[in-house]
């Protein structure tokens, strides 16, 4: 529904939204601009790409205070899709970013419309937490010559450091670019962690460009400014839809959709939690394809939501998207009435503003908690780091996905299994590795499979059973799967089951199924499975497939229940 927060809107909530709509602007000026910049793009872009997105968040967003615009995330990802294309010319970089953002607009609206939600589910969170830790370290080297004044003509990481290194070397640091970034940074820093209700973007911008007007910095000491902005608003254009360019950004514009979709898919759980609100995933996609689209139109950029600028609005009272929207008016009016406000905005502050963004997305913590509860996981943190930061921001993103999606696989193609067994005084049948103590009923192997069976663990399912029947102290009569984390099974391994029974019953063992759910059973039986496993035995719970074994083959066996009188 558009404009959903308009319906049931309260007028107590006016005051509040404006108010947050004011406070959110002062952040979200030198934030797109700053953005823009790392992304390889003029800086009044920054604003183009914050004012329409806003406005069509506000329009087709479930969240009530959700904040969409340019974000340091996506910031490497642009400009290693548009700077090699440009190769300089500061308007292709325009029409190439607006291209990738209707690119990435479209493939995001069509998945929310095709109801793929659930592929922001795509990247685990040891892989999200490398690449973002990867994509930090990318933006803040990439950021660094601005604050330090240096003029670095390098690509890739490697190349940017040692450019970076050359110029300290050399001497050719510019010390009031430094000083004015390098206060700005810190400001923004110490803010944040000593005074986090206070708007610490804002207060650092504002003293930066207080200091270059009052003591004329740019012609007495040359430092790098914004200058004075264009008048007005952009026209409302299509950007040229040249194939060949297309197919050159297709690649950048799936890593942004990856990216950008799942970053806002966990900020509108944890904003939806936290407000005790529900969120539509599917919804959100339209939102933000939607955003992006409209971001294309207006010679923007690609867009996400904020972790950053979302709780700004938040704690600054907003009570629905109408705060979005007095943000995106107050940029166009102050581009109508005030452009040349922001000339005399060092972009060594700009700068810092990224930098500082970028150190969010940083967090060590959470890599070194992986090395020390699962191993595995931390190298596949490490793995997407690397991909990230030594081959390249899109590559990486890529290279992420199929990290997580290996995982999967390997967790459910080799999963755990176990043998069960009955501990005294305990309720139920358990995992012997867990409850040693445990008794095994003479004669009955209980084993436990913890995955699907699909064509990639059909042979790891049978091998392992044989397993168990060679290490079996005795003689195997039955064996019960207990059958209830298996929740599917393919047609590679309704055939391996059928296999199985044969070889099972050749050697005189019954198969038995214990718990099988029953869209499992109906699948087996659709593919004519269980007409031939004709004299396999099913039964509900793996209680009574035990009482059936001891009924049918009168194996000695004395419960620790029926010992006490309580029955079995």
């Amino acid at each position: 529904m558009l404009f959903g927060w308009v319906r049931g809107y309260e007028r107590g909530w006016l005051r509040h939204d404006i108010v947050a709509g004011l406070v959110l602007t002062a952040i979200l000026v030198p934030a797109g601009m700053g953005y823009a910049q790392a992304s390889g793009l003029p800086a009044i872009t920054g604003l183009y790409a914050t004012i329409l997105p806003l406005l069509a968040y506000a329009a087709l967003g479930p969240s009530r205070i959700l904040v969409v615009g340019p974000d340091s995330s996506l910031a490497p990802l642009i400009a290693a899709a548009i700077v090699p294309l440009a190769v300089g010319d500061p308007d292709r970089a325009i029409a190439l970013a607006g291209l990738l953002s209707l690119i990435t607009g479209l493939l995001i609206l069509g998945a929310g419309l095709a109801n793929f939600g659930f592929l922001t589910d795509l990247l685990s969170a040891p892989v999200r937490h490398g690449y973002l830790n990867g994509i930090a370290l990318i933006v803040i080297v990439g950021q660094t010559p601005r604050i330090l004044g240096l003029d670095v003509d390098a690509e890739g990481l490697l190349d940017r450091l040692r450019a970076i290194a050359d110029g300290l070397v050399e001497g050719r640091v510019h010390g009031v670019s430094l000083a004015l970034g390098g206060a700005c940074l810190a400001v923004i820093v110490a803010l944040r962690h000593w005074r986090p209700g206070l708007p610490a973007v804002l207060i650092g911008v504002a003293a930066a460009t207080f200091a270059s007007v009052v003591l004329d910095l740019p012609a007495r000491t040359g430092i790098a400014v914004v200058g004075a902005l264009p008048r007005g608003l952009p026209e409302f254009v299509l950007p040229a839809l040249e194939i060949g360019d297309m197919l050159a950004l297709v690649p950048a514009a799936l890593g942004i959709v990856l990216v950008s979709a799942t970053d806002t898919s966990v900020l509108s759980r944890s904003l939806a939690a936290r407000r005790r609100e529900r969120t539509d995933q599917d919804r959100e996609l339209v939102a933000l394809g939607g955003a992006n689209v409209a971001a294309a139109f207006f010679s923007g950029f690609p867009v996400s939501s904020s972790t950053s600028r979302t709780p700004v609005a938040e704690s600054a009272g907003a009570r629905t998207q109408l705060t979005g929207v007095v943000g995106a008016a107050t940029i166009a009016l102050l581009l109508f009435a005030a452009p040349g406000l922001l000339a005399q905005l060092p972009m060594a502050a700009l700068a810092a503003v990224v930098v500082a963004a970028a150190l969010t997305l940083v967090d060590v913590p959470a890599i070194v908690r992986l090395w020390q509860v699962r191993p595995s996981e931390f190298r596949q943190a490490m793995a997407s780091f690397l991909g990230v930061v030594l081959i390249g921001v899109i590559e990486g993103i890529f290279l992420a996905v199929v990290f997580s999606l290996l995982l999967f696989v390997r967790r459910a193609w080799r999963p755990h299994d176990a043998v069960l067994g009955r501990a005294d005084m305990v309720k139920g049948y358990h995992d012997l590795t867990f409850y040693p103590e445990a008794r095994q009923i003479p004669g009955l192997l209980l084993y436990r499979f913890d995955a699907p069976l699909f064509f990639a663990n059909a042979d790891v399912f049978r091998d392992r059973i044989r397993d168990r029947l060679e290490a079996s102290p005795g003689t195997i009569r039955w064996v019960v799967v207990a059958a209830e984390p298996i929740t599917d099974i393919d047609t590679t391994a309704a055939t391996m089951l059928e296999e199985l029974h044969e070889e099972l019953r050749g050697a005189g063992i019954v198969l038995a199924f214990a718990e099988l759910k029953d869209p499992v059973r109906a699948r087996l039986q659709a593919y004519g499975t269980l007409d031939r496993l004709d004299d396999v035995r099913f039964f509900p719970t793996v209680g009574a497939s035990v009482s059936g074994y001891r009924k049918e083959t009168g194996a000695p066996w004395t419960d620790w229940e029926e010992s006490a009188g309580r029955g079995p």
